[in-house]
């Protein structure tokens, strides 16, 4: 074998640019501590968009007098504030990201600007409603799947969608999703819970406890770098080679147990179909500028239908029918009420038409996270063998602004949640001077994805350290 050496990272190439990462083998060198070994790529990504920032109160400095949102604590003990009580029952797998300022702020309309930036790092373009100059993270990340054999790689959802001056529309007050291709255009979210509900028509109500999944591949990976394994095999001493079969027959079992379910687990079911009689996904086109024109039935339905939709992503993902997914509440207006607690206006004038109204904001933030909890411990209930759906995802959280009352961009409201690729949670990290761009390069690493800046260079420092 003389001089022959594998770097580290190398990995098994075959054709349709599968690539299979290899264990360590002695012709490597040395052999690197556990604890410092690379983490799987996460397999799932979902970002959820909660419009209207959350309740803090700050100086002009930007600097945090006193709030409703952040844990108070320590990193690695916090302690939820009012807002974020709800994350109390799953916070061990959800990370507290504070401190980091939109950086593609204040180059457009304030909203606007806000939830096109969110996902992509973007200015929003010059003119009147333009939209981003670069693709969102999710679509990013769900080209590497589609690269990988995936036929749908991702889902967009959107609850009490396009409300206020959009009318019903796909507009940039409501866009989340920008294509990877072509000029970025935006990509408009599927609103009605039936139409969302017919991707499950191929899965019959599991009675037997064991259930068949549709993966994305028809063919075994391995089946794609048979050649590249021979040659490599041919320069291996018998200690190497016999690691590496060893290692190939793991991911071939690892094969069969997404095909088929063992009995019992009844991981991948269609979900629990829900009337949604009296919600209208199009009542945004019978829509005023102002929020005047209230559609009473289609508000009393938003919890039914949220639940619900978030019931279909969850399982949407547990079965392999989508790798990413995108759920928004609403978009940036949110010129909708909220009779279930007992408002009765909409969240645009209680953030700032009708003067800040914090108590009302906190109320309105409190039930927001109380969903999102729930979203968590949902994904957090399906083992995939020997760890939960939750673990091997990433979930980011986050709006298209922090402070309602004036617009600010600075100390962002986000979280993360999951365990993929080794992101660390159950803490409270504080950057300072850093940016959304940042965590965007970050999570894309997550995703094996190697770059180290996204977005407007100018806004970018690097990836984010200490989040794995």
């Amino acid at each position: 074998m003389g001089n022959f050496r594998l770097n580290r990272r190398a990995v098994l190439r075959g054709a349709g640019g599968i690539a299979i990462a290899l264990p360590w083998l002695e012709i490597m060198g040395a052999e690197k501590p556990a604890y410092a070994q690379a983490a799987v790529p996460a397999k799932r990504f979902l970002s959820v968009f909660q419009p209207g920032g959350t309740v803090t109160f700050s100086d002009q400095a930007g600097t945090v007098a006193s709030d409703r949102f952040w844990p108070t604590g320590s990193e690695a003990a916090p302690i939820m504030n009012s807002i974020t009580k709800p994350f109390e029952a799953i916070q061990s797998k959800v990370l507290f990201v504070q401190g980091l300022k939109m950086g593609p702020a204040s180059t457009g309309e304030q909203h606007q600007e806000g939830i096109v930036g969110l996902l992509t790092g973007s200015r929003q373009k010059a003119g009147a409603n333009t939209y981003s100059n670069f693709a969102s993270i999710d679509q990013v990340i769900a080209e590497r799947f589609r690269a990988a054999g995936y036929t749908r790689p991702s889902t967009e959802m959107a609850v009490r969608w396009a409300t206020g001056k959009s009318k019903g529309l796909l507009s940039a007050i409501n866009s989340l999703n920008f294509a990877a291709g072509g000029t970025h255009p935006p990509i408009p979210p599927q609103i009605d819970p039936q139409q969302i509900f017919r991707m499950f028509a191929g899965l019959t109500p599991d009675t037997t406890g064991r259930r068949d999944i549709v993966t994305a591949r028809k063919k075994s990976i391995l089946d794609f770098v048979d050649e590249r394994y021979a040659a490599l095999a041919s320069r291996l001493g018998a200690a190497d080679k016999a690691k590496l079969e060893d290692h190939l027959t793991q991911i071939r079992q690892l094969e069969n147990s997404l095909t088929t379910i063992t009995p019992g687990t009844a991981v991948c079911k269609a979900p629990t179909a829900v009337s949604t009689a009296g919600y209208n996904p199009a009542t945004g086109l019978q829509a005023d500028n102002d929020g005047q024109v209230v559609d009473a039935s289609t508000d009393a339905m938003i919890p039914t239908v949220g639940k619900f939709m978030m019931d279909m992503m969850v399982m949407a993902m547990a079965c392999d029918l989508t790798r990413v997914g995108t759920f928004q509440w609403s978009d940036t207006e949110a010129k909708h009420q909220f009779p279930w607690l007992n408002l009765s206006e909409h969240h645009h004038f209680y953030q700032h038409d009708g003067g800040f109204k914090p108590n009302e904001c906190a109320t309105i933030g409190t039930w927001y996270s109380q969903q999102h909890a729930y979203l968590l411990q949902e994904m957090d209930k399906i083992d995939m063998g020997g760890h939960t759906l939750l673990d091997e995802s990433v979930v980011f959280f986050g709006s298209e602004l922090s402070h309602p009352g004036n617009h600010r961009k600075d100390n962002m409201p986000f979280i993360l949640a999951g365990k993929g690729s080794g992101l660390r949670p159950g803490r409270h990290v504080r950057f300072s001077g850093r940016t959304s761009n940042d965590l965007l390069v970050t999570i894309l690493n997550l995703f094996g994805d190697t770059r180290t800046a996204y977005g407007e260079p100018s806004y970018n420092q690097g990836p984010l350290a200490g989040l794995t």
